[in-house]
């Protein structure tokens, strides 16, 4: 250090505290240029002179009024706080450490501490304590805890300062503290302070969660009605800051550990909900109370089904909820918009009882909550006040979500209400039952499209016309977009005259909020209705296209944005014939947009990526000359590094959530994390549309596979925004198949084989390193997906290393998911748990099947793939796999399971032998499932067995036929769920006459399997077995004709099945050997047998004949 830092640093770290006073008020200044300097100086005293700067600070605290002790605090914790870059305390001499430890309990110990200095130096003692307590190298700090909090003597401000080093440590101490439960009591009925009630609140809430039993839990039950009264004291005294402290405290309780509540939940909830109903209390206490409530029906996988038991208490939160929906104002803003987000008039209230809503259904389900809406409702309707229909509308559309089951068997009444308002005389009214409508249409899709069309359809439409409501009328056509969303073509297209019409109307209104409604609802129109909105192209092209070109100003760039949305679904909708004239036009425009300097706000970058996309689509490869000028700022939006900003949310940053709502906060450790989410939704719609030009172009899109390859396989791991993660998986196969296609249709620039082997080696490690770590199951049988389609394309360019990567991560995704599935067996032992919790549970479940699912197909493509290869690696999943083949398991894991073994048998063929015993009772066992599908893998497997297994499967040959007759003659076999399982039965049966017929009663099988030709639902298998049947006859086989040619009319009609069936049923060559057969038996047979074979064929079978053997 130079001799004048040495001097700065003796002056700031001197006897004489105003350097360092100085130092500590530069840190806080609003000068730039100082507030540097002071950083600098205190990152070089923390480097140079850490023992006495951080003695320095301590000595600060002990005078608290001190105006530097705040700031000084927090610094000190810095120096102290394990978690924190700038922690110092290690390096310390034991002698600093020593002295530093005395001075912060001294500090922590003075009388009247202020709460600024008070809060901060707790946060610093805990912090250090958290760093020494897991090696007891601090045992003073219990002593002067228990002190503080114990003694009669002790000043309210000391006891809550020890309560909250206390809560900030409980997981530390909760082992070690005497007497922690009479302590908590005593500080949670402290006589005269009500900050002290709140800090035992919160030490014992701390507690509560850190204890790691339930049973442990239990023994602090009694604390409960001593915290419900500490928060109402303190609303009692109007000290409502505190109590909306300890409100928070007890949501983290209800979220954390429900079922601690659960003994005294009607006590609980109804104090809370006294709460929430006392309207002289502040909004924010009320809101608190409410969504303490709310939170404890959202603890599912803690305490699943619990609220449902209380309806009364749903009851009275639904009816305050639905008192706040009243908080909103007709204000002329409102009425006066121009765009639909234009809020005007709705409050904090209005909107957090619209979230609670939802989330309540979602939360209890609509058995729980519809009973208790068709209660309330009906008074709210027939009320004089527009407010109260006003909430009723916008109470069923909140509810929507959390209720779809139970409110598609009531749809005619649920959507007769909404329409009734729909003559409502107030405009806002009107305005909230079309939203309904519109979010009815997408909760309760497509039962109310299929059922109510010709009610809503028509509705919508009359509401178009309600000219002297603008925001009405746009509503109505937005509501179009939702009910079209779920929409069959047939159902829609009746209505397209009419809505059509109306909307090329609202197109000529000079209300740009209206006319953007409308461009949305056409575009979805064309979307739903696809080639039959051919029609309307040529009315509806010209108005689409004047917008585009004429809509250049600031304020029209939604409109544009839309028109260009609008035209690029009516071109996808008619098809590039009826497009590509005005498509040539339209591109120029876009490609004059893309080459302008547009604001990073402006709405049309987006709009026009996908617009690019959909052009793509439609125009096929006579998009390529395009490409060039698409891709540049197509990979430059999907670059785009996300906003994040990290600030500290330790308890001096006290700032709370962000208040810009384009900012999304989430919380990690001691850092918030806030994200602009428009930049994170455009670089999502940016990976999506690459996506989609390398699936639609193929090898057209080799030139750019490189750079997007670079661009898309970082972003496997981008865990800030699921739909770039998805897209980027589901492109991976997308980019090998175009660079594969290129390659073998020589446009891969002199590239060759190589160049796909290095392309793989850099996809296929990728998708394998994230497929443990993804935590979105739905995410996760994506990647396995795309694995498999990227091995499909690789093939055997893979090597045995990465295959050995890929059957590791496997096991890992096995284990994850059979963990998942345990927990959720635990839920449902839980002693609420009801039949909603065990649909919420199926719907998990059927996640997870999807997840197993996929592995089974990677598994099977490796098998394909590698052959005998693969054998290694099967002998180590063979452990993961054959546990899966257990009654106990479900069906999806036995037929994946099974799936696997019948593709190493198939594809591994003698080599697979060993497994035979393994698995071969287990697929006997599985004739007999209840499950359609774990049959068929079944029945397959036992025919691959038969097929390839020689001498191994003939000790199972008698029990094998036996399964195989009790599948094919079950008497629903033929039912459409069962017949693929009957197919391949039939077809096993075929395999064990062919290879096992020294095993067998020939004459017996045969005859019996003939009876079950043709077979016609397994399209591969009748192939197969077609096919059979026709080399068994060319041989003349014994048993098939059978005595004096007994059984030569079945088959001829069966081959008459077979021909009348087109190419279905049979290859052509196996359909011309058929014919030549059939002309054959014609020459050779006596014509008494032909006249009888002929006669026993349906009249449609003889002119079928007839036709085939003349021509």
């Amino acid at each position: 250090m130079d001799p004048r830092a040495e001097a700065d640093a003796a002056a700031v770290l001197g006897a004489d505290p105003a350097a360092l006073t100085a130092l500590l008020a530069d840190l806080t200044s609003p000068a730039n240029e100082a507030r540097s300097r002071a950083e600098q100086q205190f990152h070089a005293l923390r480097g140079s002179h850490p023992d006495a700067l951080a003695l320095s600070l301590a000595h600060l605290l002990l005078s608290p009024a001190h105006p530097s002790a705040p700031i000084a605090a927090v610094l000190l914790r810095r120096l102290i706080a394990p978690s924190s870059q700038a922690f110092v305390y290690p390096a310390l001499s034991p002698a600093t450490q020593s002295s530093l430890r005395a001075l912060l309990l001294s500090a922590a110990s003075a009388p009247a501490l202020p709460r600024s200095v008070s809060r901060k130096l707790s946060d610093a003692v805990a912090e250090l304590a958290s760093f020494l307590l897991p090696a007891n190298a601090w045992p003073d700090l219990l002593s002067f805890l228990y002190k503080s909090i114990d003694s009669q003597s002790s000043p309210p401000g000391l006891q809550e300062s020890a309560l909250n080093i206390l809560a900030r440590l409980a997981s530390h101490l909760a082992a070690v503290f005497p007497n922690l439960h009479g302590l908590l009591l005593a500080a949670l009925s402290h006589p005269s302070s009500a900050d002290v009630r709140v800090a035992g609140l919160n030490a014992a809430i701390s507690l509560i969660q850190s204890l790691p039993s339930a049973g442990a839990r239990d023994q602090f039950q009694d604390l409960l009605p001593a915290m419900m009264r500490a928060l109402a004291e303190s609303l009692n005294c109007g000290n409502e800051g505190s109590a909306q402290e300890a409100l928070e405290m007890m949501i983290e309780l209800a979220g954390a550990e429900p079922r601690f509540l659960r003994r005294q939940l009607p006590d609980v909830v109804a104090s809370m909900l006294q709460i929430a109903e006392a309207l002289g209390l502040e909004d924010g206490t009320r809101h608190l109370a409410v969504e303490f409530v709310v939170t404890l029906a959202e603890a599912r996988e803690r305490a699943p089904g619990m609220m449902r038991k209380l309806p009364r208490y749903v009851g009275r939160l639904f009816a305050v909820l639905m008192t706040m929906l009243l908080d909103v104002q007709d204000e002329p803003a409102w009425h006066a918009a121009v765009s639909e987000e234009e809020d005007a008039g709705e409050t904090g209230s209005y909107v957090f009882a619209q979230e609670c809503l939802d989330r309540l259904a979602i939360a209890v389900g609509g058995n729980t909550i519809l009973p208790v809406a068709a209660e309330l409702l009906p008074s709210f309707f027939s009320s004089e006040d527009w407010k109260r229909r006003h909430a009723a509308l916008v109470t069923i559309a909140q509810i929507a979500e959390g209720s779809a089951k139970v409110m598609i068997k009531n749809l005619e009444q649920v959507v007769g209400m909404v329409l009734s308002s729909f003559q409502d005389p107030h405009p806002r009214v009107r305005w909230a039952a079309i939203n309904a409508v519109g979010q009815l249409s997408t909760d309760l899709g497509p039962e109310l499209q299929n059922q109510l069309h010709h009610v809503v359809l028509p509705a919508l439409a009359s509401a178009m016309d309600d000219v002297q409501n603008p925001r009405v009328q746009a509503h109505a056509a937005s509501a179009i977009l939702n009910f079209s969303e779920n929409c069959r073509p047939d159902i829609l297209t009746p209505y397209l005259d009419g809505i059509v019409g109306k909307l090329l109307l609202l197109l000529q209104t000079g209300n740009q909020m209206v006319q953007e409604a409308a461009l949305t609802a056409l575009a979805s129109a064309a979307d739903s209705s696809q080639e039959h909105f051919q029609k309307y192209y040529d009315a509806v092209m010209p108005y689409l296209k004047a917008i585009l070109m004429n809509a250049t100003d600031k304020s029209n760039r939604m409109l544009r944005a839309k028109s260009m949305e609008c035209i690029s679904l009516v071109g996808m909708a008619v098809g590039k014939q009826k497009f590509k004239d005005d498509a040539k036009q339209v591109m120029e425009v876009l490609m004059t947009l893309q080459g302008s300097q547009m604001e990073a706000d402006d709405p049309i970058t987006s709009y026009m990526l996908q617009a690019w996309a959909r052009l793509c689509k439609c125009l096929g490869q006579d998009f390529l000359p395009y490409m060039s000028v698409v891709m540049p700022p197509l990979l430059q939006s999907a670059q785009l590094k996300p906003d994040v900003c990290v600030t500290s949310a330790g308890p001096e940053d006290e700032n709370g959530e962000s208040d810009d709502e384009g900012v999304e906060t989430i919380t990690l450790g001691d850092k918030r994390i806030g994200i602009r989410t428009s930049l994170l939704e455009e670089k999502a719609t940016a990976c999506n549309m690459l996506c989609c030009y390398a699936d639609e172009l193929k090898e057209g899109f080799f030139p750019w596979i490189d750079q997007v390859t670079s661009t898309l396989v970082p972003l496997l791991k981008f865990y800030f925004h699921e739909e770039v993660r998805k897209a980027s998986v589901s492109a991976m196969p997308e980019l090998l198949r175009s660079a594969k296609l290129a390659i073998e249709k020589g446009q891969a620039q002199g590239r060759d084989k190589s160049y796909l082997k290095q392309l793989s080696d850099y996809i296929v490690p990728a998708l394998v390193e994230i497929m443990h770590k993804e935590p979105e199951p739905q995410i996760c049988a994506s990647i396995l997906e795309s694995l498999n389609e990227s091995i499909q394309v690789s093939g055997t360019l893979l090597e045995e290393n990465q295959v050995r990567s890929v059957v590791e991560g496997v096991k890992e995704v096995i284990v994850a998911s059979a963990n998942r599935r345990i927990e959720r067996t635990e839920r449902a032992k839980a002693e609420d748990f009801d039949s909603e919790e065990e649909d919420v549970l199926r719907e998990e479940n059927e996640q997870e099947d999807e997840i197993f699912d996929q592995v089974g197909d990677c598994l099977g493509t490796l098998a394909k793939t590698f052959k005998t290869y693969f054998l290694p690696f099967f002998d180590e999943l063979s452990m993961y796999l054959t546990p899966m083949l257990g009654k106990d398991r479900t069906s999806e894991e036995r037929r994946i399971a099974i799936c696997i073994f019948d593709d190493v048998a198939e594809h591994c063929r003698e080599a697979a032998v060993r497994y035979y015993d393994a698995y071969l009772p287990s697929l006997l066992e599985a004739c007999t499932s209840e499950n359609p599908d774990v049959r068929q893998a079944a029945v397959y497997g036992i025919g691959i067995c038969a097929e390839f297994g020689g001498s191994a499967f003939r000790p199972h040959t008698g029990e094998a036929l036996s399964r195989l007759y009790n599948v094919i003659k079950h008497p629903n076999a033929l039912d459409l769920d069962n017949a693929m399982a009957y197919d391949n039965a039939v077809s096993a049966l075929g395999k064990i006459c062919q290879f096992h017929r020294d095993s067998i009663d020939a004459s017996q099988v045969i005859p019996a399997w003939l009876s079950c030709l043709p077979i016609k639902n397994d399209l591969i298998e009748a192939k197969l077995v077609h096919e059979q049947l026709c080399a068994m006859l060319e041989k003349s086989e014994r048993e098939l004709l059978g005595h004096n040619n007994q059984y030569l009319p079945k088959i001829v009609s069966v081959f008459a099945e077979i021909l009348c069936a087109g190419k279905d049923l049979a290859t052509e060559q196996t359909s011309s050997r058929m014919i030549n057969l059939l002309r054959q038996l014609q020459t050779t047979l006596p014509p008494s047998v032909l006249a009888s074979t002929w006669s026993s064929l349906q009249p449609q079978q003889q002119l079928a004949l007839q036709s085939v053997l003349s021509s």
